[in-house]
Order: structure tokens, then C-alpha cells, then sequence
């Protein structure tokens, strides 16, 4: 634009115009000087980054034309101002903006927007320096506010994001700070969004993206995280070893269990049967008895009897010498009819004492 206007002030003939064509030429550079600068003046309308705030932040986009008859695009916020003070809010669609009364004072996206929040220094509680960087998550509610609150929301909410990080981790300890990311960025959300009410601004979440501890803190972490695996090696070679023998001394408890239920179980058995071998034997005997009481209350009884003990006597005689090294032998023992006859004398003393005790108990 001021190329062509001192273009048109140069070239104009000076036969036609001649004091114009005179003052074009003098006050030509001055007059582009002062277009040129109107012009830059008039762009940077909403561009805070002139003044060389933002750094890596980005650049707010220009402002649009004012051309009379506009469209606000979806999801944007115009703000007008006629003679330098705000009368409306246009909202997406078609608008009329009247030209030199009216101007497009800032435009405002209603969008969420992630901002970058640069690499920074903090320190802990514990005194460790970190280096930590982040992103953020915004979005403007009240375009008014967003506007004449705060000279630029964005850059105000970034910085207030960078000092609200720094606070909260120097109420931290390191292990805390690693430990508790979402507790961390929890708080940090609700001071910024504390502290930007009144900038129209709201902080939707903040992710902590990358933190750095000092290289001799993460080899001492490194150390102390092979030392707790060793550590846990150890407990668990223990433990093993702890249930394995405690596996054996049950294995052998109950196998000494079993083992006592099995004698248990057998000495019953063999008692069991011990003592049905004593019956049957007794009943035997018994019964042998009485078939031998009624043998000898026959005829030939008493003889028999005799025959018997004579027999037994003589029997017994002869074991004598088999089973003890030191025997009493009687004085006949050569004469083996008086030694009959004397058995035979003891069964009838025997036999008639039986018959006396009945005779004494009537």
C-alpha cells in the first residue's frame, strides 16, 4: 500500500500539477514512512508477541480484514470496538462491521489449546534439582475477559504454570515427586485455574512430560534399585528355603502319624486274633476236659489215668536233662517202676482229696 501511494505521488506529470508534483517529491518518504508504519501498526492489532514476550511460545495469528460484510468462522470470538471502546461480541457467522468507526479489535478461538511449557529448573524438598517439562491444556470461556484481562492470556497462563510447578515441587520430596505425577499435576491445574478466573482462561489439565534428576541422584537410584532387587532375591531364596523344609517336616510328621496308625492298627489286629486264639484254645481245652472227665468216669477209666501220668511223668523226666545244665534227680532213678508207682500214688492222693471236699462242704 504505500509502495503504490508514492509510486502515484512520483509519477504524477508536472505540467498538470505542478506545486503537488513539487510537494510530492519532498514529502514522499515521509508520507511512506508514515503509511508503512500505520500499516505495521494496524497488523499487530491482538499480536502481543511485539513486544517480545512469548519467546517459544506461538504467535497469535493477525487479525482479519475488516471488508463491511464478514464471516466469523465456527469456533472463533471477535471482538469490535467502535472508537477505541468495546461494543460487541460477534459470534460465528455472518456480521457487519462498519469500516473506520468500527474495528476488529481481537479475535479469540474458542478452541482447546495445548501450549508448551519450556524445560525448567526446580528444587525439592529434599534439596535435588530436577529438570522438568510439561504441557498444557487451555481454553477460553469469556473471550471478553480473555481480551481486556490480561495482556496475553496464553503467555500469563504459561508463566503461571512454570512458578506454580516450582512451588509445588518444593513441597515434595524426589520420591514423591516421581511417585505422585497425577497428584502433582492435580494441584497445579487447580492453582492456575484459581489464579485465572479473572483472565477468562481455563485450565483444562496439565501433564508433567519429562523429568530429569541430576545423573549422580539416578545412579544412586539405579544402585538403590539393584540393592532392593537383591534384597528381595535374598528374601525369596529364604522363603523358598523356609517352606521347603517345612514341606519336609510335614511330609515326615505325616508319614510318623501314618506309620503309628499302621503299628496301631496291627498290634489291634494281632490282639484281636491273640485273644480269639486264647478262646478257641480255652474251649478246646475245656471241652478236652470234660471228654477226659467222661472218659474217666467209664469202666476202664482209672487205669487209663494211670497209663496217661505214668507216661507224662516219664516225659518229663527226660526233658529235665535237655533244657537245664543243673538237674535233682531222685534217689530211683534207675527204678523205673517205682518211679511209676510213685506217680501213680500222687494221682491217688489227688484223686481222693477231690473226693473229700465235696464230703466237708455238705
Amino acid at each position: 500500500m504505500t509502495t503504490l501511494a508514492s509510486r502515484l505521488l512520483l509519477k504524477l506529470p508536472p505540467s498538470q500539477t505542478p506545486l503537488l508534483s513539487l510537494s510530492a517529491k519532498r514529502y514522499a518518504p515521509r508520507i511512506s514512512n508514515i503509511l508503512h508504519l500505520n500499516q505495521k501498526v494496524y497488523n499487530s492489532y491482538g499480536n502481543s508477541d511485539e513486544y517480545g514476550l512469548l519467546g517459544p511460545f506461538p504467535e497469535t495469528r493477525k487479525l482479519p480484514r475488516n471488508t463491511l460484510i464478514n464471516f466469523v468462522p465456527q469456533q472463533e470470538a471477535w471482538i469490535i470496538e467502535r472508537f477505541g471502546k468495546f461494543d460487541r461480541l460477534l459470534q460465528p457467522g455472518l456480521a457487519i462491521v462498519i469500516p473506520f468507526i468500527e474495528r476488529i479489535k481481537y479475535v479469540k478461538s474458542l478452541k482447546e489449546i495445548c501450549l508448551n511449557i519450556p524445560t525448567q529448573s526446580a528444587i525439592t524438598q529434599d534439596n535435588v534439582t530436577l529438570e522438568l517439562d510439561g504441557v498444557l491444556y487451555i481454553k477460553v470461556v469469556d473471550p471478553y475477559k480473555a481480551s481486556y484481562g490480561v495482556e496475553d492470556a496464553e503467555y500469563a497462563i504459561a508463566q503461571l504454570a512454570q512458578t506454580t510447578m516450582r512451588a509445588e515441587i518444593g513441597q515434595m520430596t524426589l520420591d514423591r515427586t516421581l511417585a505422585e505425577r497425577s497428584h502433582l499435576n492435580a494441584n497445579i491445574v487447580d492453582a492456575i485455574n484459581s489464579a485465572s478466573d479473572a483472565w477468562g482462561v481455563r485450565c483444562l489439565r496439565y501433564e508433567i512430560r519429562d523429568i530429569k534428576p541430576p545423573e549422580k541422584v539416578v545412579q544412586s537410584m539405579h544402585s538403590q534399585v539393584s540393592a532392593e532387587r537383591s534384597k528381595r532375591a535374598a528374601i525369596l531364596d529364604s522363603e523358598g528355603a523356609r517352606q521347603a523344609a517345612i514341606n519336609v517336616a510335614e511330609g515326615t510328621k505325616e508319614s510318623v502319624i501314618l506309620a503309628s496308625e499302621a503299628e496301631k492298627a496291627e498290634q489291634i489286629n494281632k490282639a484281636s486274633g491273640e485273644a480269639e486264639a486264647i478262646l478257641l484254645r480255652a474251649n478246646a481245652t475245656a471241652e478236652g476236659i470234660r471228654q477226659i472227665a467222661l472218659a474217666i468216669e467209664s469202666k476202664h477209666g482209672p487205669d487209663a489215668v494211670s497209663l496217661t501220668v505214668a507216661e507224662k511223668y516219664v516225659e518229663a523226666f527226660g526233658q529235665l536233662a535237655k533244657q537245664n545244665n543243673s538237674i535233682i534227680v531222685p534217689a530211683s532213678v534207675s527204678d523205673a517202676g517205682s518211679m511209676i508207682a510213685q506217680a501213680l500214688s500222687i494221682y491217688s492222693t489227688v484223686s481222693k482229696r477231690d473226693k473229700l471236699i465235696p464230703q466237708k462242704g455238705e
